[in-house]
């Protein structure tokens, strides 16, 4: 009355060492990803690209440019004062460093920045040794600061 028929499946290929990883798939799941499209497939290797860089380790250096961008879109500003300028060379590379100081609610803060990875910053900062400059600070921890980013600048014209 009925006839049952088995379920048809694609054979499935062995895996061979050194070989294409797609050999192990069944023909199916080839044939599909032969039918995605260049733009599909573009957009496939461009999402795993960006969950390798999202999953990789940071380096310091980019540790504190991400520090310093979060701080410019999420602080507040407040009016601080340009302590001193600084120059270091250690192994064969120079730093420069701003010395600042800022009040939050009565408390007075005072902190150093790099800027040697903001060249425009670096190239004037000594100008503004004992100005005023606008300060930039994280509303939840007030001692993490910036005086300068990629992004903005708190030291006015010279």
């Amino acid at each position: 009355m009925f006839e049952h028929s088995a379920e048809k499946t694609a054979p499935v290929t062995p895996v061979v060492e050194g070989g294409d990883n797609r050999e192990g798939l069944p023909r199916s799941r080839r044939l599909a990803w032969a039918q995605w499209s260049p733009r599909a497939r573009e957009l496939g290797k461009r999402t795993a690209h960006a969950l390798f860089l999202r999953w990789r380790r940071k380096t310091p250096a980019e540790l504190e440019k991400l520090r310093r961008l979060d701080v410019n879109k999420y602080g507040r500003i407040s009016a601080g004062k340009v302590l001193d300028f600084l120059e270091a060379e250690k192994a064969g590379s120079k730093s420069t460093w701003v010395v600042y100081s800022y009040e939050v609610a009565g408390v007075t803060y005072e902190a150093a920045q790099e800027v040697s990875a903001l060249p425009a910053i670096a190239a004037r900062a000594r100008v503004f040794s004992g100005r005023t400059a606008s300060v930039k600070y994280d509303p939840k921890r007030p001692g993490n600061s910036i005086i300068a980013c990629e992004e903005w600048s708190g030291l006015g014209a010279a």
